[in-house]
């Protein structure tokens, strides 16, 4: 199996929202809420991907040869390449009916962890999400970074002792979901946090806190102050809210207010190792990237999570040796071309 084969097989599997396009840049499921498009216009989701082709690479060969290393350290452990599988829940809703949740996150865990990466996993209303989290998390031996919903204080605290008991190394929570429907349906306590919320929470974690759906300096500093390990920048993919900047047009102020203080990662349109070339020249230590290994999985289940992995893998280090950095601490802001 080709990694070509994979996106033709999943065109056959996803639906009715995802349409598995070959180039998955927010134009074919544009406004379709729920499912993979974005809010009211639609266009976050758009800008997103084309903010990324706008990034432009210092190409120089003149140097010393040989294959670059795309290996990196992050939350204390080793990564063949500084990308992560996005979060995703309610897979038969939105992405069609050939996987369950518990069967979609049995299969895509230890796919990733074969593959050299982990997989963030998502959350959501029904109990059965949550608890094929769990199972995973169990039978991979604590692999994968569960992504808890900004629920009340009582059910966050319960899903965070969930999590650790279930080997969870490193608990991550998408505070963008704030604006999803069905939390603004709950009311009372479930949505935004204030900083000394989060810091309750992080402290009651006791391992590595990620803090997912970061799009201001202001709000990594924050991050920051509520003692979070790693931020990812994100406008949820545009599900949230309409009208907000991509987020490669605010990593990099953000990168320069919190680098070297806690990771930053960044998510949002990231489709090739070209883009996570760019992304890392531009502040980032690592990406998620949600939306293709959905597509893997459905076009090829574990061997499809290995074949794009392997092909991001690949561009990443073609263009680090194209760009003449041969490790990932020597990508930075040098990389990237100013426009005159």
């Amino acid at each position: 199996m080709t990694y070509q084969d994979v996106l033709e097989k999943a065109r056959t599997n996803s639906g009715p929202y995802c349409k598995a396009c070959p180039v998955c840049d927010g134009r074919a499921c544009r406004n379709t809420m729920p499912g993979p498009g974005a809010k009211g216009t639609g266009t976050v989701a758009i800008r997103n991907y084309e903010a990324w082709q706008r990034v432009y690479l210092n190409m120089d060969t003149i140097g010393r040869g040989g294959e670059a290393d795309t290996g990196v350290s992050l939350f204390g452990r080793t990564y063949a390449l500084p990308v992560f599988a996005g979060p995703v829940g309610t897979v038969k809703l939105h992405y069609g009916e050939r996987y369950t949740d518990q069967e979609y996150n049995q299969t895509l865990v230890p796919a990733c962890a074969q593959a050299g990466i982990d997989a963030f996993l998502g959350d959501g209303p029904d109990p059965a999400m949550f608890q094929s989290v769990l199972d995973a998390l169990r039978t991979s031996g604590g692999r994968g970074i569960p992504t808890i919903k900004p629920w009340d204080r009582d059910t966050l605290l319960a899903k965070v002792d969930a999590v650790k008991e279930a080997g969870a190394q490193v608990i991550a929570m998408d505070i963008d979901a704030a604006g999803l429907p069905f939390l603004k349906a709950i009311g009372g306590n479930a949505g935004s946090k204030t900083v000394d919320e989060l810091r309750e929470i992080i402290d009651h974690a006791g391992v590595p806190f990620i803090l997912k759906g970061i799009m201001t300096v202001r709000g990594a500093e924050k991050a920051l102050e509520a003692g979070a390990a790693g931020i990812v920048v994100s406008n949820h993919g545009g599900r949230v809210q309409d009208g907000v900047p991509a987020t490669a047009q605010v990593l990099p102020d953000i990168a320069r207010a919190v680098k070297g203080k806690l990771t930053v990662l960044v998510d949002g349109g990231i489709r090739t190792g070209v883009d996570v070339c760019r992304a890392l020249a531009l502040g980032a230590d690592g990406c998620l990237i949600a939306r293709p290994y959905v597509t893997a999985m459905y076009g090829g289940g574990a061997e499809g999570v290995k074949l794009l992995t392997e092909k991001l893998r690949g561009e990443l280090a073609d263009t680090m040796a194209m760009c003449g950095a041969h490790a990932l601490n020597e990508i930075g802001p040098d990389l990237v071309f100013a426009e005159r």
